[in-house]
């Protein structure tokens, strides 16, 4: 199963129920945000690990990017936009 549709599902269950929102939220609050987020998704039966989560989203900004500017090196990097946890957790956060 592919990241994104990881990530639909997780969205879909945190907009069904928000303890479960709340649980993936509260994962901000850890050392290793990203590794408690990962293990959740796990406990849910997805399996999901860091370099999936940042790999995607560098591939993500970089087809944005593509998109925009034709890939070009000159297009300046946009702040976060290529981390996909944040994005993720700025969504639920506004559910």
């Amino acid at each position: 199963m592919d990241v994104e549709t990881v990530m639909a599902a997780l969205r879909k269950k945190a907009l069904e129920d928000a303890e479960f929102r709340q649980k993936l939220l509260d994962t901000q609050k850890e050392k290793n945000p990203l590794a408690a987020f990962c293990n959740i998704a796990r406990e849910e039966g997805y399996e999901l690990y860091e370099m999936d989560i940042l790999t995607y989203g560098e591939e993500f900004y970089a087809a944005i990017k593509r998109s925009t500017n034709g890939g070009g090196e000159n297009s300046p990097k946009l702040e976060g936009q290529d981390d996909y946890y944040d994005m993720f957790m700025a969504e639920l956060a506004g559910m």
